[in-house]
């Protein structure tokens, strides 16, 4: 229940910021991804934030989909699977944008990830 519950809360956090990524305000982008506004305001850089956010965003749903419609030991190992996957993406964010990507995306995955594999 507790793999369950963080898990839950990785795919609400992925849909948040598909939210902020795709919608959110230039002030909200550039204090979360850490970016100047001006760049923010460019029109390339808001095609590949909101291509960036429906990938989250996408990403959210398929972890909430595993959770609710595949049931045993695929629901386990494709939940711990989806966890690794953003583990690997907030890594390679922090070291190629922002470093508190690991914490803020990496460190609620690592920990699903191993309540998934402990817990289950």
């Amino acid at each position: 229940m507790i793999a369950q519950i963080i898990t839950g809360l990785v795919a609400i956090e992925a849909i948040i910021i598909m939210m902020i990524e795709m919608f959110g305000s230039v002030a909200q982008q550039a204090k979360s991804f850490e970016l100047e506004p001006a760049v923010l305001k460019m029109p390339e850089v808001k095609v590949l934030l909101a291509n960036q956010g429906i990938y989250n965003g996408l990403f959210g749903v398929l972890i909430l989909v595993t959770m609710f419609f595949i049931h045993g030991p695929q629901q386990v190992l494709m939940l711990q699977f989806e966890m690794l996957y953003i583990l690997i993406a907030a890594i390679y964010g922090s070291i190629t944008s922002a470093r508190k990507i690991l914490v803020v995306q990496g460190l609620p995955a690592l920990v699903a990830l191993i309540a998934l594999y402990f817990l289950n």
